[in-house]
């Protein structure tokens, strides 16, 4: 091959992340047209096609996805290591790119981030907030954050939290009306808040356990959303009960706005973990994230 083939593996990466080519541009400070030629020569080089496109979307094709997937990575270190070679001594620069659920981010990320910054002003953070499962190589991520059990077992995982319980809430006034369920199977006779994982899916069965029982209740009510804050503010207003992240109603539960219910049944988890592909592609500015995320974690668990 005689054309240098790293300028457009390189832009090929970032289209690949933003799924636009028009963004990829702006990211790179040239032209679409640019763009469009950098992909095209690299698939050419290749003999494959990289991306479908339409008038109105792209995707990875099969080869442009192991593409994304065995070279995103190692170019990235790389990538990385020419930019730790050319900052002053003393000085971390560079990008982190994060994907986070919203239920971690008070006690993840607004706690670390200002610590973070204040040590690391060069790094540019991206912090996308999404309920979804991401996989975090071919769409670009350097690290998520996750709870234990829904972590791929080839994954590094970092422990930012303590363990923590899900639980039952609702408040006082709806319980006088509607009475309160003794147990779980209770729950299909009252209006419950649920969710979809994915956005897409089915309806979010809520898991509750006793001793070494489980159960996984298929609750319906008249609203589903995937947005904690709203939940919890029609839960207060008495149009239901919600199944929460208990550190997040912590407050309420206090002030009685809500109250636990079922809560013998309330399943425990093993928190929160930040998690990579491998220590070996394990970038500078990530390194140093999990440096302060883990002094302030050993500060609060």
């Amino acid at each position: 091959m005689k054309t240098n083939l790293l300028p457009h593996l390189q832009t090929f990466l970032v289209v690949a992340r933003l799924k636009n080519f028009s963004a990829a541009a702006r990211e790179l400070g040239v032209t679409p047209a640019a763009v469009s030629q950098s992909v095209r020569q690299l698939e050419e080089q290749l003999r494959v096609v990289l991306f479908t496109r339409t008038t109105r979307s792209m995707a990875l094709t099969d080869a442009g996805r192991r593409l994304l997937e065995g070279a995103g990575p190692g170019l990235g270190q790389a990538l990385a290591s020419l930019q730790v070679v050319s900052d002053r001594p003393g000085e971390a620069a560079g990008r982190l790119k994060l994907t986070v659920p919203e239920m971690a981010v008070p006690y993840v990320i607004t706690p670390v981030l200002p610590a973070f910054r204040a040590r690391h002003p060069q790094v540019e953070v991206e912090v996308v907030v999404e309920n979804r499962f991401v996989d975090i190589v071919a769409e670009g991520y350097d690290a998520g954050v996750r709870l234990h059990e829904a972590l791929e077992r080839d994954m590094v995982q970092v422990r930012l939290t303590g363990a923590f319980r899900f639980v039952v809430v609702a408040a006082p006034e709806y319980l006088a009306r509607h009475g309160t369920p003794q147990k779980p199977e209770d729950l299909l006779r009252h209006d419950c808040f649920t969710l979809r994982i994915p956005l897409n899916g089915p309806l979010y069965a809520w898991e509750l356990e006793r001793g070494k029982r489980n159960w996984r209740v298929p609750v319906r009510g008249s609203v589903v959303t995937n947005h904690r804050e709203l939940t919890q503010a029609l839960v207060e207003q008495g149009l239901g009960l919600a199944y929460a992240f208990e550190p997040a109603v912590k407050e309420a539960l206090r002030t009685g706005r809500l109250v636990r219910v079922l809560e013998e049944y309330a399943p425990s988890v093993p928190g929160l973990f930040l998690y990579f592909p491998s220590r070996a592609q394990r970038s500078g500015p990530l390194r140093l994230f999990i440096e302060v995320a883990m002094e302030l974690a050993a500060k609060t668990m």
